[in-house]
């Protein structure tokens, strides 16, 4: 039996811990948050790496992930359907996962408001400090996210680096649409591409995860270009002059900006998304970054989902991503009696599975980058670029496979995902 320390209790985190701990291994989970943290993020493309990642970590196999689509629709600005495609999926949310997870895993391993100060590890194992105690562990599981405490300790020289867009989002509920966006859009996982931009959005479980209808809501990210510097530096600051250089609060963000964006809606977006943003009563936005880690492991330390890789969000596979981690850190630690060996075994399965990750991300999304006022034109003309938007975006590789002409650099691998 191997003491572990997952440090984030997070999405990433609770898979690998649930994982694990049904393995047999000694588990406790150390969250820096003082609170429950469900209720955080918005809606969740699945996969079927995702749900049988959820089955393995004890989530019951009943279990209800969300709202079915029966495929996709592309609208022009003036809310005309140009193109349609059947891809069948299953639209979920963070809180949702998060509760399920969090539902599987004992309490009292559990551990809020405990934020790691810091991690000395030798060959014999490693020392955990915290604000309330020291916690001894065989391994720690970084589970941090992209601004991960651990993988800067390890790596200082990965940091994430800004790709040249952000991209809005938020969540409207159904009741609020008209009849025209509930018919038009709303069922569908929708899309509209002006001019190096793009919108998506989709639906997903209302309030206390109900999909029933007239009940659930409709969740859209719409990717912009905003130049470093200045322009970026203005929206990540406040209406108190406050500046957010880590990223914004979603109640933090300027109630200028976010009328000026419901402006551009209205005037580049089909007018059922542009519906979509009007009613939504809090969007908020993120900037878009890469990050890549050099190593995955070291020192006793195993680095999981964004605290290793973060692939722009057009691949919908952030969660995923971070499950078939968690299995296949799991599997190795399975196979291998020692330590060393299980974290190598797990660095080689992960590591090219993450490069080709961001490589497709970066694929998709290089279009919107930022390039100043005499950027080149797009490499593909509108209607080219909206039909790789349409059918590459968020989907299931395994279930559908490469719809467009992408290669990946190197080998392309995921993790084994037993049944």
């Amino acid at each position: 039996m191997t003491r572990i320390l997952v440090v984030g209790g997070s999405l990433g985190g609770l898979f690998a811990a649930n994982m694990l701990l049904r393995d047999g291994h000694d588990v406790q989970v150390l969250e820096k948050a003082s609170g429950s943290l469900s209720g955080r993020g918005a809606g969740i493309v699945t996969h079927d790496a995702l749900v049988r990642a959820l089955r393995r970590s004890g989530v019951p196999a009943e279990a209800t992930l969300g709202v079915a689509v029966p495929g996709r629709v592309m609208l022009s600005d003036d809310g005309r359907t140009l193109d349609r495609l059947d891809m069948p999926q299953v639209l979920t949310s963070w809180s949702r996962l998060y509760d399920m997870l969090r539902s599987a895993f004992p309490s009292e391993r559990y551990h809020l408001g405990c934020a790691v100060q810091a991690v000395h590890c030798t060959g014999e194992g490693c020392e955990v400090q915290t604000s309330s105690q020291t916690w001894q562990a065989d391994l720690v599981v970084a589970a941090d996210g992209i601004r991960s405490a651990q993988r800067q300790r390890l790596f200082p020289q990965a940091q994430p680096h800004y790709a040249g867009y952000v991209a809005w989002r938020g969540v409207a509920e159904e009741s609020g649409l008209s009849s025209f966006t509930r018919q038009t859009l709303f069922p569908y996982f929708g899309f509209c591409v002006p001019p190096r931009e793009q919108i998506i959005g989709y639906p997903v479980a209302g309030a206390d995860h109900d999909t029933a209808p007239g009940r659930r809501a409709y969740n859209f990210v719409w990717y912009r270009p905003v130049a470093r510097g200045a322009a970026l530096d203005a929206l990540l600051t406040d209406d108190d002059g406050v500046h957010h250089s880590q990223g914004i609060p979603p109640h933090k963000v300027s109630a200028r900006h976010v009328a000026a964006m419901r402006q551009d809606a209205r005037r580049l977006l089909a007018p059922q998304f542009a519906e979509v943003l009007e009613v939504t009563p809090q969007p908020f936005f993120q900037p878009i970054f890469d990050l890549e880690a050099p190593r995955m492991q070291a020192e006793r330390v195993a680095l999981l989902g964004d605290a290793a890789f973060v692939a722009r969000p057009h691949l919908g596979r952030g969660v995923t991503k971070a499950a078939e981690d968690a299995v296949a850190l799991a599997d190795a630690l399975r196979q291998h009696a020692q330590l060393d060996e299980a974290l190598a075994a797990y660095e080689a399965l992960r590591r090219p599975a993450g490069r080709s990750a961001l490589a497709r991300a970066r694929w998709l999304g290089h279009y919107m980058e930022h390039a100043g006022e005499h950027a080149p034109a797009d490499s593909l003309n509108p209607a080219e670029r909206r039909h790789q938007v349409l059918h590459e975006t968020a989907i299931d590789l395994e279930r559908y496979g490469h719809r467009s002409a992408f290669v990946s650099p190197g080998t392309v691998a995921g993790a084994a995902m037993p049944s």
